[in-house]
């Protein structure tokens, strides 16, 4: 018999700390529900189970874009809905201008309502704002939502521009000047137009006037065509730009000068430069520039103009319609994907309580049983002393 090590307690004590530890572990799983709650608990588990949580976390916020991305659609596309019903008064409005049991005077108070929803038109695009972002004006807006967890996992969405000018249906914002020359200035503008000059002859470039306009609507161009009397042979040619490009060059080249009595300087006006001839200044305004139904000539093609703007709305509508649908049916999947990904995560590192608590009772005893026998392996060295009797 020894007594200088007590090799049962010694074992005894081993057990009830290893006991202890286990018991401590099943406690902290069962408090906080985790069956990983540090890296030594599973190491490969914690890896794979914190990359599904980055999944799980960057789906749920691809559902929340999603849900932004609707409203912004859903902002844009009530807008497009108040400019469909100005569109239709503004045809009903042609329509009826386009009878001539109307007056000058009718219709041209007619136009002065169709000149206001003109300009409603391009006030809704000009406002129309999600988070600040203008969504219809003359940018539009071109932008990506982000529907997915990872890298480039977006959809693009394209809005045109919807005001007045880009549907064609600018109102007549003005009156027109007739100048000495024959040539009216508009006060319909657009810089969407290219004028184009062609001097008419090698004749002297001092008394200009305009004898021929004219004008192709799709293709936005206008062509001028300048007879010349009296000259030194010169050639001004082609020239093409904007109005006020134009203006300037016809200043520096010449082909009209303000010092000859029937031509004027037309960079002068070139802010307001719109050619076209008096013969035909109705017809020429409305196919230039969008709505005018002063006359039942321009009142008729007004009701073709309006009908495309309307398509041409329509047809956005359409679009951000089809998106929206499609954003839903994003969600649901995200919502779906989410959901799976959180119950594999959740396989990993939630902790069964059931099966910890087992463990737990376990231990628990174990450790109450190693206790005990440390007890009485503590009693045995006493045995000796019946040795020194």
């Amino acid at each position: 018999m020894i007594i200088n090590h007590n090799l049962n307690s010694m074992n005894a004590h081993r057990n009830m700390s290893f006991n202890t530890t286990q018991t401590g572990k099943a406690m902290e799983k069962l408090s906080s529900g985790l069956r990983i709650n540090r890296a030594g608990d599973d190491a490969a588990g914690l890896a794979i189970s914190e990359k599904m949580r980055g999944q799980i976390r960057g789906l749920d916020m691809a559902s929340k874009n999603a849900q932004d991305g609707i409203s912004l659609i859903q902002t844009a596309e009530g807008a497009l809905n108040e400019t469909h019903s100005i569109l239709q008064r503004m045809r009903e409005l042609a329509v009826q201008s386009s009878n001539d049991t109307n007056t000058d005077t009718d219709r041209a108070e007619l136009q002065k309502e169709v000149n206001e929803l003109s300009k409603e038109i391009s006030r809704i695009a000009d406002n129309t704002e999600f988070n600040t972002k203008n969504l219809l004006g003359e940018n539009g807006f071109d932008g990506k939502f982000h529907i997915g967890s990872n890298k480039g996992q977006d959809i693009s969405l394209k809005i045109a521009n919807m005001d007045s000018t880009a549907l064609g249906v600018v109102g007549k914002t003005g009156a027109d000047q007739t100048l000495d020359t024959g040539i009216t200035i508009n006060a319909l503008t657009s810089e969407a137009y290219t004028i184009t000059y062609t001097a008419a002859g090698d004749e002297d470039a001092a008394a200009v006037s305009a004898t021929t306009a004219v004008v192709d609507k799709d293709a936005k161009t206008i062509t001028v065509t300048l007879a010349q009397a009296g000259g030194d042979g010169t050639d001004a040619g082609a020239i093409t730009g904007t109005r006020d490009d134009v203006a300037k060059a016809l200043n520096a080249t010449g082909l009209v000068k303000a010092e000859a009595a029937n031509t004027t300087d037309l960079a002068t006006v070139a802010a307001d430069l719109t050619l076209k001839t008096t013969a035909d200044a109705d017809a020429v305004a409305n196919a230039e520039f969008g709505i005018n139904i002063s006359s039942q000539a321009s009142a008729s093609n007004a009701i073709d103009t309006i009908s495309k703007a309307i398509e041409t709305v329509s047809a956005e509508r359409s679009k951000l319609g089809a998106t929206q649908n499609r954003l839903e049916h994003t969600i649901n999947n995200l919502s779906t994907s989410a959901e799976n990904l959180q119950a594999a995560e959740s396989r990993i590192r939630d902790v069964d309580m059931a099966k910890e608590m087992m463990n737990f009772t376990k231990n628990n005893i174990l450790n109450q049983a190693a206790q005990a026998m440390m007890a009485q392996s503590n009693q045995q060295p006493q045995a000796v002393l019946q040795l020194l009797r």
